[in-house]
């Protein structure tokens, strides 16, 4: 969704502030078209907020999406829908979830659940019309929270109050939790980086480790995504003061090899690492001197577009010696063969790397924020009309030598050069 959120909220912990603020929502999104569909369909349908949304104005940050939770099952969420004119796509309706859309808004719709079967990695649920039940399969009391559209809580677990006093605490019994899905170790650790204000409890701790061999059950796409959302945090400097949470992080990706020297910088570049997007970041994290990217992108399936990313990166500063002198020359061609996101990319991670700071870098990275992708002046059917060249492999092989000379010279070449290649 647009940022239109960014006006929300100073919120405060008292529940006069937060009602004002949940009522802002329906005054600046569409949601209070699918509370009314979903409210006027029967005596007993009840749509409310539910998880982060309501997490987020509780802590006074910044709500980038609306969550919704109903006493209906998501046939007749459809049927609602399609009633009320509203466009939906079913993004997950074997667990209840339907995606409606109002302009530029996306609304996620699921259906109140019971878990009947889990097993570490995946749930069968059934639909249910019970919202303590519903509140009983989440994870952590901070997400069990509900409110109806004028800011009326339904909050069986207190989550809020956790909230207020920085505390993450799992629903019922722990261990039974992350035995229903060994990803909630990595979610704890993402809510604990955002919300605590207090030290791990050793029990939390202790159950961990006992159950730390399940995420192997877990996809590697689950994983990823999960670990994109922990290195989202504006929180990761914590890190650098929670042990537990880099050795857990490490086990967990071994890979992030320089998760240590990253957080450590982190705490001297804030400003910066602000500007950088998080996949540059994990990126940060891996590339090295040896075939660890490579194994990386391997196992985690990363897309084509990702891979070419990192791969110039690494493969700039892993070339023979003089490849790796950022000056103009080089960058010009990076810029030519990959593109401006290249350029920025290998001067950031060297900008990064670097414990001083280079002003040269800071000027070169300036510079190629605003340029533009050369362009080769010399085309085939300039060729074929000035010199008489034929369509064929003489013409491919004529125009790859102009470009060749161009590029050498520094993106420049002269009427007489290319009357020189040309003939020969």
């Amino acid at each position: 969704m647009k940022n239109f959120f960014k006006k929300i909220f100073s919120s405060s912990k008292n529940l006069n502030s937060f009602k004002n603020n949940i009522t802002r929502l329906k005054l600046i999104t569409p949601v209070k078209k699918i509370f009314e569909a979903i409210n006027s369909y029967s005596s007993e349908s009840e749509i409310r907020y539910v998880g982060g949304c309501l997490r987020k104005i509780l802590n006074s940050e910044r709500v980038d999406d609306i969550d919704l939770a109903t006493n209906l099952n998501p046939f007749e969420v459809s049927e609602i829908l399609k009633k009320n004119n509203i466009n939906f796509y079913e993004s997950g309706i074997e667990h209840g979830t339907i995606t409606a859309i109002i302009d530029d808004h996306k609304f996620e719709i699921t259906s109140l659940r019971e878990d009947i079967f889990t097993d570490g990695r995946h749930a069968k649920v059934k639909f249910s019309n019970d919202w303590k039940k519903d509140a009983l399969r989440r994870d952590f009391t901070i997400n069990s929270i509900y409110s109806d559209l004028d800011g009326n809580l339904f909050d069986p677990f207190n989550g809020k109050k956790d909230i207020e006093i920085g505390q993450v605490c799992f629903i019922g019994d722990a261990e039974k939790r992350i035995k229903e899905d060994y990803l909630r170790i990595l979610r704890y650790l993402r809510f604990f980086l955002n919300y605590s204000k207090q030290p791990h409890k050793e029990e939390i701790i202790k159950v961990i480790k006992m159950n730390i061999n399940g995420i192997s059950l877990i996809s590697k796409e689950r994983l990823l995504d999960e670990l994109k959302k922990l290195l989202k945090s504006n929180q990761l400097e914590k890190l650098s003061k929670d042990k537990f949470s880099i050795d857990l992080i490490l086990l967990i990706f071994p890979e992030l090899k320089n998760l240590k020297s990253v957080i450590d910088t982190i705490k001297v570049k804030k400003k910066m690492f602000v500007k950088l997007d998080l996949i540059f970041i994990l990126f940060l994290m891996i590339i090295d001197e040896t075939d660890n990217l490579e194994y990386f992108l391997y196992k985690y399936n990363i897309s084509k577009k990702e891979q070419k990313r990192a791969n110039v990166i690494s493969n700039f500063y892993n070339e023979r010696k003089e490849s790796k002198i950022l000056n103009e020359a080089n960058l010009n061609k990076v810029l030519y063969y990959n593109g401006k996101q290249a350029v920025l990319d290998i001067l950031n991670f060297k900008i990064i790397k670097t414990k001083k700071t280079d002003k040269k870098l800071l000027n070169l990275l300036k510079l190629y924020s605003s340029k533009v992708t050369p362009n080769l002046p010399i085309g085939a059917d300039l060729l074929m009309t000035r010199y008489k060249i034929p369509k064929g492999k003489q013409l491919g092989s004529t125009l790859k030598l102009i470009e060749e000379e161009w590029i050498r010279n520094n993106f420049e070449i002269s009427d007489k050069q290319i009357d020189n290649i040309v003939k020969g």
